[in-house]
């Protein structure tokens, strides 16, 4: 394979036409010739700014330096001091806007491919079962997390690293979070990736309970004062789905994405028949965001003709380009700059379409983007039997409302401080969706590596 400095090395996927049949892995990734081939494009900047762009601070130059070299347990090793969950991050993180989008060689031709190293290397450790991060010896604290997605996998983690005693609680009955019941299987392999990631922490020493439910099963504060912690760590996400609030959701076959995935995801609706899910022949994914294409191209994976409608342009989606680009490859059809205003019902109660206003883009709002402002008399009626709301999600009130001295803002969003996960009561900290509303998986991982630095700051002076 000949070597092409301004451009990546193309990345194998499954032809659109046979995957959007199957559930089986979109991207094939690198193989080791086109793993080295495309690390040697790196520039090894003396001042990276690709580190800066990293959420959790990967020494970028430094694995890509060894996957140059051929030395991959090296590489994994040195991803390994910073992330505890690489081969997921290879595949989900928004790297165009973070680590690529800070790359050097990016100015005058593709940014190096970080995100697809990463998941090479991850991958090849996870083959060769390298330990790529020891367990600290132990210091005799106690700390419990909330919640074994991103942020309560990567806090505990870095504080099994540190020597201490961690069990992470919950709520489901498999650990993993948005990672099991959120993202889809063609895009994150359960068994092949995200079951081994975790295995990663738990080889840390780290002890993971299900079907406990903070609130609920015991508190936080029972956690501190009878069971022995020293502290608490909160990554419980945020799984409260947002709605309209138009005439007609309530209808059968009127879905949150968060149902919908976590049925198919979590459950396997789509193979097993004891949890079911409606069969659509047209399907409707109201919102652009990275959740609604994961909805959109499991609605279509289903059998179903999918819409996708958005009320902004495409410019204005707050999708990933590389989702958005897979799912108009797979025939997902998007119906731009327009927007729901009535589901409508036939005499069973079920979706048998919806009414949408088209719009036009005014001037900015708060968040800088163009406002979108309707356009009198375009309404209009489209057939669907089946509504996906994909509008964002906020954090369950169960573990603040059952929590002594543990505010609150606004949006039910755990208040905490942002470099360290301190939150208002003592010895308690948090991080990820549960502080910030729906993010990213690294984002959740930074909260949670800020969280165990916290708590070990906390900790080493009480």
């Amino acid at each position: 394979m000949a070597m092409d400095i301004l451009h990546k090395v193309p990345v194998r996927e499954q032809d659109p036409k046979v995957r959007a049949t199957n559930f089986e892995e979109v991207c094939y990734g690198y193989n080791a010739e086109e793993a080295q081939l495309e690390a040697a494009r790196c520039m090894e900047c003396k001042k990276p700014r690709c580190v800066q762009g990293c959420p959790v601070n990967i020494n970028i130059p430094g694995f890509i330096h060894e996957v140059k070299a051929g030395n991959y347990e090296e590489a994994a090793k040195v991803i390994g001091l910073s992330s505890a969950l690489p081969a997921i991050c290879g595949r989900v993180c928004p790297q165009e806007t973070q680590c690529e989008g800070q790359c050097i060689r990016g100015i005058k031709g593709e940014p190096v491919s970080i995100g697809k190293l990463e998941r090479f290397v991850a991958d090849w450790s996870h083959e060769n079962h390298v330990v790529a991060a020891e367990k600290g010896e132990p210091n005799g604290k106690k700390v419990a997390v909330v919640g074994a997605g991103p942020a309560g996998l990567t806090c505990a983690g870095d504080l099994a690293k540190l020597g201490y005693d961690v069990t992470i609680f919950e709520a489901l009955h498999q650990p993993g979070g948005v990672l099991v019941y959120g993202i889809p299987e063609f895009r994150l392999p359960k068994e092949k990736v995200v079951a081994k990631e975790v295995e990663v922490v738990k080889n840390l020493g780290v002890k993971i309970e299900c079907n406990v439910i903070i609130g609920k099963s015991i508190t936080i504060d029972e956690l501190l004062n009878e069971e022995g912690f020293d502290a608490v760590f909160v990554g419980s996400g945020a799984g409260l789905p947002k709605f309209m609030g138009i005439p007609g959701e309530n209808a059968n076959g009127v879905f949150s994405a968060n149902e919908f995935l976590t049925r198919n995801n979590l459950m396997k609706a789509f193979k097993n028949y004891d949890t079911p899910i409606m069969m659509a022949k047209k399907v409707v994914v109201v919102g652009g965001g990275n959740v609604a294409m994961d909805a959109a191209r499991t609605a279509l994976r289903l059998g179903a003709e999918v819409h996708v409608v958005y009320r902004r342009s495409e410019a204005e989606l707050p999708a990933r380009v590389e989702e958005v680009h897979h799912a108009k490859e797979e025939g997902v059809i998007f119906d731009l700059l327009q927007n729901p205003t009535e589901i409508l019902m036939d005499e069973n109660d079920s979706v048998r379409g919806m009414k949408i206003v088209k719009m036009e883009l005014g001037e900015p709002d708060a968040s800088g983007r163009r406002r979108p402002v309707e356009i009198p008399g375009s309404e209009y009626e489209m057939e669907c039997d089946c509504v996906i709301m994909s509008l964002g999600t906020s954090p369950n009130p169960l573990i603040s409302s059952t929590t002594k001295g543990l505010d609150i803002n606004s949006h039910k969003c755990i208040i905490a401080e942002e470099d360290t996960g301190k939150t208002t009561k003592e010895g308690v900290y948090a991080g990820g969706d549960a502080v910030t509303g729906a993010a990213t998986v690294i984002l959740a991982m930074e909260a949670g590596k800020a969280g165990a630095r916290g708590i070990h700051e906390y900790l080493t002076n009480h």
